[in-house]
């Protein structure tokens, strides 16, 4: 028997029943769904620290379960002290079964963790049915060894929808079980 995440079974079985219902779809291929989320980390800091890039390489690899990327400047900027090709960020793209694994260890561990902690604040919307989502501290992620972290970092997470409206994204993120503030 092979493993399927808990929140692609809900997926499958829940969501797109509940999702064609309330906007009347007339096809499952119209219903949105989740098709990748993206972890990404801006350093600002390691243009004079090297290290500090690949720890944090390391830890976001840590937290998604996958290799992440050193990202480089695209342009030489003198007032940052910025060449072009110098690391400033991480990234690691998720699909698939670590994707949805990801999204549960988030909304059942990662978030509850975060320090007053009352909900998700939904403009995160960008207008074309995608969310972004702000993290102030890393270490809310329990693979993460709070002894061995020299820096707290913070990261954004896009979690990419095939939706065609924020009103249909939205939605789809809350029949996953995010916990947006109520308005």
């Amino acid at each position: 028997m092979s493993y399927t995440p808990r929140l692609k079974e809900q997926y499958k079985s829940v969501i797109i029943k509940d999702l064609t219902e309330k906007f009347g779809y007339k096809s499952i291929m119209r219903v949105p769904k989740l098709t990748k989320i993206v972890l990404s980390q801006g350093m600002g800091d390691a243009v004079a620290d090297k290290k500090l890039i690949e720890s944090a390489a390391a830890d976001l690899s840590r937290i998604a379960g996958q290799k992440a990327i050193t990202t480089e400047s695209k342009k030489d900027i003198s007032n940052f002290k910025l060449r072009k090709g110098m690391p400033i960020g991480t990234k690691v793209t998720l699909r698939g079964d670590r994707m949805y694994d990801f999204l549960d260890r988030l909304l059942a561990v990662s978030l509850p963790r975060t320090r007053d902690f009352r909900g998700i604040n939904p403009k995160g919307f960008d207008g074309r049915g995608n969310f972004n989502l702000g993290i102030k501290e890393h270490i809310i992620f329990p693979e993460i060894d709070i002894d061995k972290v020299n820096k707290i970092l913070g990261m954004d997470i896009t979690f990419v929808t095939t939706a065609h409206s924020d009103e249909e994204a939205k939605a789809l993120l809350d029949a996953f079980g995010f916990p947006f503030i109520k308005k």
